[in-house]
């Protein structure tokens, strides 16, 4: 690639999509790889003349924050001043870790990738699902510990056909979901922000979430983790569950308010919980382990190569739709009333 070309960073190592990156970059853009051990190292390589001068546009991973930490205002800030720095395209649909608002303001634009994460995300939840109502988890574990099936009761168990599972946020992630209980079939209810006009006629809205928590055995949570979604799921709503029902959350931990959670567990309010995501991860509760029923996985939705290789893909394409044509695609929600 000759040194005339745009310049593009990778922050946060691409695992899976080397030769599509080259592919698709080829005559269009250098690509530098950001190798910064620590924040103070890359905010001095932004610098005029330094490595990362002359950076249009950034592919992230989350990974990325082991090194230089989450982009912060700090970080969009030093990315602004560079004057060059137009587009950031962020592998994965949750997007937490990007002071998106701050981008706004300094004309900075974050891509996402959504639906490439959809499948493996809905198999997750939908494992979830299954082991808490099954007690699978828990009957591994007691095999694993030489007592077979002897700690189990069934009468903590249900089937899961016929059982109602409601859906919060019927995005593509909870539509996905629904499809694959469907067949069982599942009842599905419903609530997002607006009907969704994508629901199938047998996926019931409900217009509230205390509303969708009264009708769930099982409760799926599928909101993106904002200001106004921290502890969307508390005390109240999990009051307003039956008794005996379950939890799963394959979304942000924030989402739920956790002490609340644990508590209906300790009390039985709660059957058990089936959880991907933490509110301070890698940190877990260790609450949470004192209930051998939990399902609880280390955040693994998109632990696969297939999706992985997707979600890259898709962010790589992203960056480069925008150095091609002047705009990318999948802007998050929050940037397109911008355009």
């Amino acid at each position: 690639m000759s040194s005339h070309q745009p310049r593009i960073l990778i922050c946060g190592d691409l695992v899976w999509a080397h030769e599509e990156a080259r592919q698709l970059f080829d005559g269009l853009a250098d690509i530098v790889v950001m190798d910064s051990p620590n924040r103070a190292d890359f905010l001095a390589g932004l610098k005029t003349g330094e490595r990362y001068d002359g950076i249009v546009g950034i592919y992230r991973h989350n990974i990325s924050a082991d090194r230089i930490g989450v982009f912060d205002e700090e970080i969009i800030d030093a990315l602004a001043e560079t004057g060059t720095v137009k587009w950031i395209a962020h592998n994965g649909a949750g997007y937490d870790q990007i002071d998106v608002l701050r981008c706004a303001k300094k004309g900075i634009s974050v891509s996402n990738t959504p639906g490439a994460v959809d499948d493996a995300t809905a198999t997750t939840a939908l494992y979830l699902v299954i082991s808490c109502l099954r007690n699978y988890a828990w009957g591994e574990q007691s095999l694993r510990q030489g007592t077979f099936k002897s700690v189990l009761n069934p009468g903590r168990a249900h089937d899961v056909t016929g059982r109602t599972l409601g859906i919060l946020g019927l995005g593509g992630i909870g539509l996905r979901l629904a499809h694959l209980v469907h067949g069982f079939p599942m009842r599905v209810v419903y609530h997002s922000r607006n009907k969704s006009a994508n629901a199938p006629e047998w996926c019931e809205y409900v217009d509230s979430v205390e509303g969708l928590c009264r009708e769930s055995d099982v409760l799926s949570l599928h909101v993106p983790l904002r200001d106004e979604t921290v502890n969307l799921v508390g005390e109240k709503e999990i009051r307003a569950m039956k008794k005996g029902s379950i939890i799963v959350n394959t979304a942000r931990g924030k989402v739920i308010d956790e002490e609340a959670m644990i508590r209906a567990l300790a009390d039985g309010h709660l059957s058990s919980v089936g959880l991907d995501v933490y509110p301070n991860e890698p940190l877990v509760n260790p609450r949470l382990l004192e209930f051998p029923q939990n399902v609880l996985l280390p955040h693994m939705g998109t632990e696969n190569q297939d999706s992985q290789r997707r979600m890259e893909v898709r962010a790589l394409t992203n960056l480069r739709d925008f150095l091609r044509d002047g705009q990318g695609n999948d802007l998050v929600p929050e940037l397109r009333s911008k355009l």
